[in-house]
Formats: C-alpha cells, structure tokens, sequence
C-alpha cells in the first residue's frame, strides 16, 4: 500500500499537513463532501491541494509530517515550490 504526505491550502490561505494512502478520498473529506476531515480545516473550506509526495511506509510518512508542521509557513511554502519542481 503507497502512503501520501499532503499538503492543503485552506480558504483563509493557512497550510495543513496530514498523511494518508487515498489523497482523493482525504480531499473530499476536507471539503465536507464526505464525513471525516480535520477539526482544522472544517471551517476553513474549501480546501485545495498544493504538494503531496508519495512515501514507503506509514511511519516514514508520519516522520515527515511531523517535520513539515514544525516548519514556519515560509519554510512550508519552500518545501512546496521544490515538490513542483521535481
């Protein structure tokens, strides 16, 4: 099974970090148009996604999360744009 870092922006132009092995199924969590989602992004739909990068394991997958919602947002903005450009 492939596991997925994501990244979305939110409405109000904040950036939430999560995992998951169906980014289309999470997406569509995010945005209402199915139950689940983030407390976080509830009341920041809509969502779109920005960066996802495909990861071995789960638990690489969580490592990296952890990192990126450390990072201050500008640092967040960089991991994306270098993401875009692979």
């Amino acid at each position: 099974m492939s596991w997925f870092v994501y990244i979305v922006e939110c409405c109000d132009e904040t950036l939430y970090c999560g995992i998951t092995c169906d980014i289309a199924r999470r997406l569509n969590e995010h945005n209402g148009t199915l139950s689940g989602g983030a407390k976080y992004t509830a009341s920041r739909r809509p969502v779109r996604l920005v960066a996802s990068a495909e990861v071995e394991s789960r638990a690489e997958a969580a490592r990296i999360e952890a990192r990126i919602k450390k990072l201050p947002k500008r640092k967040k903005l960089n991991f994306i744009a270098s993401l875009k450009q692979i």
